[in-house]
């Protein structure tokens, strides 16, 4: 692992890149009942308004939402005002509406290019961990910490495995209930809360005697990630589209387990190791600090796989949970609270710093803008590409599992300007 690097993608990288195509299966229940909605948010977005430009005001607004559903209950434990529960569901209805219209902006505008798919993908990573802490704190699982690190480790983990098996079968899959599914879910839980206060979610379900409301959102967690992850590792074992069996870049398809292990393995040993409970008292913290860490990973992920490259196992964002390791190694030296905070600051700031070079080197090599379309790009193209994608959608079979390279509406895959449309493609469900 190099510490900095003046460039982190080679040439070989970038134009692999430039030359990736997006291919995506999905079977969603409730794609085809938003479509419409959809289409004509579309279609009242100004066509000066950059692609990239949506889907990062979606991420902000997802991320205020949440941060202040936190600070009102920053132990999961403090019941929330109703109007942040309230707030926090509609920052997330809007964050997923404004996500599944960047892929169509780009091609009312003709600005489609590999930088979507990954630019999206990299808000979503961080879109999960919001997502998922939220929902922990809607329903005051800060008195079972474990179950919240369950819940909210649960959803960074599919979101990984999501592109550990898109890195080995170069083509991204959802189910039919998935993420879109999964988003109105949590959203429900919020809406829930806010009319009738976090409280209710301490009743108890009649004729199951002390089975509480909030077990059943464990109940349907646990058996929709068993569902996801055996449809998930059935592709990785079996559908390898490298030498072999191997992976888009050629390497062995269970090389992805080790760096999102050195994420999760001493984020639950930290936990349990803490003499001063770090986790038990400051879950959002926590869960906030590990989960940069893995939005970091699965962005590398996500690199590794449109460049056809090998993922590296170490990455200087483990810095900050080693602070953590070290610290309760040498019998907390320091206070572990303030450690937590400088993990979080560095692995914050390490992110962020990787994804602006990564973007930034990619716009010079394409010669594009990150979050501007070039006066005058789209002027003509706009009416005709919305009016072919209508006729696209109007032919969207949804069932259908046969596809190599398409547009859809995902939440910002907006990959190459030259695209193979099919009849039978289907439309892809949003990823957090």
């Amino acid at each position: 692992m190099q510490f900095y690097k003046e460039k982190l993608l080679s040439p070989g990288q970038l134009k692999r890149l430039s030359e990736h195509k997006y291919s995506c299966t999905t079977n969603s229940l409730l794609d085809a009942f938003l479509q419409p909605w959809w289409d004509w948010l579309v279609s009242k977005v100004p066509l000066w308004l950059a692609p990239n430009l949506i889907t990062v005001l979606g991420l902000i607004v997802n991320i205020v939402t949440t941060l202040i559903l936190v600070y009102y209950s920053p132990d999961a434990k403090v019941e929330a005002p109703r109007w942040a529960c309230f707030l926090c569901a509609l920052g997330l209805f809007i964050y997923q509406s404004l996500d599944a219209i960047d892929g169509k902006q780009a091609r009312r505008t003709g600005t489609s290019t590999p930088l979507g798919e990954l630019f999206d993908h990299g808000c979503d990573s961080i879109s999960t961990v919001f997502v998922a802490l939220s929902a922990c704190i809607a329903v005051q699982l800060g008195y079972y910490p474990t179950w919240m690190f369950f819940q909210c480790f649960c959803a960074m983990t599919l979101f990984y495995c999501a592109h550990w098996q898109t890195y080995v079968s170069g083509s991204l899959r959802f189910g039919k209930v998935d993420v879109t599914e999964a988003q109105f879910t949590i959203i429900a839980i919020h809406l829930i809360s806010a009319i009738f206060g976090p409280r209710v979610w301490m009743m108890e379900i009649p004729y199951i005697d002390g089975f509480l409301l909030k077990y059943l959102i464990g109940v349907m967690t646990v058996v929709c990630a068993l569902a996801n992850l055996y449809s998930i590792f059935s592709v990785i074992f079996t559908g390898g589209v490298g030498k072999n069996g191997s992976t888009v870049a050629g390497t062995s398809v269970l090389s992805p387990i080790i760096p999102f292990s050195f994420v999760v393995v001493p984020a639950f040993i930290i936990y349990r190791k803490s003499a001063e409970h770090v986790y038990e008292n400051h879950p959002a913290l926590y869960i906030l600090a590990f989960g940069m860490v893995a939005a970091k990973v699965t962005n590398r992920l996500v690199v590794a796989h449109m460049t056809k490259n090998e993922m590296q196992y170490l990455d200087s964002s483990l810095i900050g949970p080693a602070m953590l390791f070290l610290n309760q190694y040498f019998n907390f030296f320091i206070k572990e609270y303030y450690v937590l905070w400088l993990c979080f600051i560095w692995v914050t700031l390490d992110l962020l710093r990787y994804s602006s070079q990564v973007c930034l080197e990619i716009c010079d090599h394409m010669k594009i803008k990150l979050f501007r379309i070039p006066v005058g790009d789209h002027r003509n193209v706009g009416p005709q590409l919305n009016v072919a994608e209508k006729n696209e959608m109007s032919f969207v079979n949804f069932g259908d599992t046969d596809i190599n390279s398409f547009v859809h509406r995902s939440h910002g895959h907006r990959t190459g300007t030259t695209v193979k449309r099919r009849l039978s493609s289907s439309s892809s469900s949003s990823w957090l």
